[in-house]
């Protein structure tokens, strides 16, 4: 359904080490362009091969109209993670590099039985959210 994500930020550097952090967790690792000039302002996590014809990724840059980035009232993005663990890592990476909390880890009955979420703010004030499907308790660790 979706081919990438593109969030924008004032301090690519800031952002670059908080997404490394709260997407290891998830299993998510840096993916690249190999073209220098789209990678000097720009990161990405996911999937990025063949000049682009397969991509399943997650941005972060410069916005395009070179004017300062800001948050989109009601947008998010959620992250899916294997397990609780990776839900509770994800959001305890994202408070020790510059992120907020907006929701600790936790099953959110409210939306399913099975539904453990987690909701943070980036340092630009992005919401990005790690959810859990399939449990209804604590797995193994």
């Amino acid at each position: 359904m979706l081919s990438y994500v593109y969030f924008g930020t004032n301090d690519l550097e800031r952002a670059i080490a908080f997404y490394t952090a709260t997407l290891a967790p998830l299993g998510m690792e840096r993916c690249s362009t190999g073209d220098p000039d789209w990678d000097r302002i720009s990161a990405g996590w996911g999937i990025y091969e063949d000049d682009g014809a397969r991509e399943l990724a997650f941005w972060i840059g410069k916005p395009f109209d070179q004017q300062a980035a800001t948050i989109g009232n009601g947008s998010m993005v959620a992250f899916s993670g294997r397990s609780w663990k990776a839900i509770d890592d994800f959001h305890a990476a994202a408070l020790a590099n510059g992120g907020s909390s907006e929701g600790p880890p936790g099953l959110r009955l409210h939306y399913s039985p099975d539904f453990y979420a987690a909701y943070v703010r980036d340092p630009d004030g992005n919401k990005v959210a790690a959810v859990c499907r399939g449990f209804r308790e604590r797995q193994g660790t």
